[in-house]
C-alpha cells in the first residue's frame, strides 16, 4: 500500500511537471521542437528519478514503438533487454514514460525472483506526438534509458466503447496465453489479458455525452507458486483491456496468480494452472 501511494505521487509529480510545461511550450512555439522535447524530458526525468543519472542504454535495452500509430488508444510497445542485461537478476525494474501524456509515467515494472524480464510488451494510450522513454534499473541501482518518437494523437480521450455501462461489462475477467514451447527451468513468455475499461476521466460517454469518471488499474501483482514474477504500477496511460506480455521461469508445474487493483479499490483475482512442460 505504501509503495502504491508512492507511485501515485510520482504520477502526480509527472502530471504537474507536464502541466507546468504547457505555457512554456506555447511561449516558444517558434523554437526548435527537439529542444523543447529535450527540456520536457529533463524535467520529467528529475520528477521521476531525482538527481540519479540516466545513462545511455542503447547497449542494454531496445524500445520498439510504431513511428505512426494506427490507433492512438491502442499503441503497442515492447522493451527488450540486450547483452548482459538479459541475464536473470540483472534487471530490477523497468519504467515506461510517455512524455506528452497527461500522466507521463505509464508503467513501472518491479521484477521478482522468478521473472524473466528480457522482454515486456503492452498497449498504451498516446495523447500527442511524443518522445517515449524506457528506463531500466539494474540490480546495483544504475539507470539506463533509450527513447523513440511516436506520431499519435487523441488516445487519452478516445472512448472505451459505445457507453460506460457496455465498457464495464465483464470487468475483471482475465485470460492467459502461454507462448511457445518450454521445459522446467527454462524461460517462458505469457500474455495476460485483463478486461477493464481503464477510464481516465478524459473520455466522453457516447450515450450520455458526459465525461466518464476515472477508474483505472493502478497495480497488478503476478506470482508463480507464491514467488513474485512482477509488480506493475500503472495509471491512466494504460490502454483499455490491458494486454501485457511478460516472461517467467517455471521450475515445475504450478499456479500463476494475478491480483489486479483499480482506483475504485476493487480487487480482481484469478489463478491459472501452468503445466510442468509444454506438450
Amino acid at each position: 500500500m505504501q509503495a502504491s501511494r508512492a507511485m501515485r505521487k510520482l504520477l502526480l509529480c509527472a502530471l504537474l511537471c507536464g502541466a507546468a510545461l504547457a505555457p512554456w511550450t506555447s511561449a516558444r512555439a517558434g523554437q526548435d521542437e527537439a529542444a523543447i522535447r529535450a527540456q520536457r524530458w529533463q524535467q520529467l526525468r528529475h520528477a521521476i528519478f531525482g538527481n540519479r543519472p540516466v545513462q545511455d542504454g542503447s547497449r542494454v535495452l531496445k524500445l520498439q514503438a510504431p513511428m505512426r500509430a494506427l490507433d492512438a488508444a491502442l499503441v503497442p510497445m515492447s522493451v527488450t533487454m540486450t547483452g548482459p542485461a538479459r541475464d536473470a537478476g540483472r534487471v530490477k525494474a523497468l519504467y515506461l514514460v510517455i512524455d506528452a501524456n497527461p500522466s507521463p509515467l505509464a508503467a513501472h515494472f518491479i521484477f521478482g525472483p522468478v521473472a524473466d524480464p528480457h522482454e515486456i510488451r503492452l498497449r498504451v494510450r498516446v495523447n500527442d506526438y511524443t518522445e517515449v522513454h524506457a528506463v531500466a534499473e539494474m540490480a546495483d541501482g544504475t539507470l539506463y534509458g533509450v527513447e523513440d518518437f511516436v506520431k499519435a494523437a487523441g488516445g487519452c480521450s478516445a472512448p472505451a466503447g459505445a457507453s460506460a455501462a457496455a465498457a464495464l461489462k465483464g470487468i475483471g475477467e482475465m485470460k492467459l496465453r502461454l507462448l511457445g514451447s518450454y521445459d522446467p527451468g527454462k524461460p517462458l513468455q505469457a500474455q495476460l489479458l485483463i478486461r477493464h475499461p481503464n477510464f481516465n476521466g478524459m473520455q466522453m460517454d457516447q450515450v450520455t455525452r458526459y465525461y466518464t469518471p476515472a477508474r483505472f488499474i493502478d497495480r497488478t501483482d503476478v506470482t508463480y507458486n507464491g514467488a513474485e514474477v512482477f509488480r506493475l504500477d500503472s495509471g491512466i496511460s494504460l490502454s483499455t483491456n490491458p494486454a501485457i506480455t511478460f516472461g517467467f521461469v517455471p521450475k515445475a508445474g504450478g499456479e500463476l496468480k494475478v491480483v489486479a487493483h483499480d482506483s475504485s479499490h476493487a480487487v480482481f483475482v484469478h489463478s491459472f494452472a501452468v503445466p510442468a512442460r509444454s506438450s
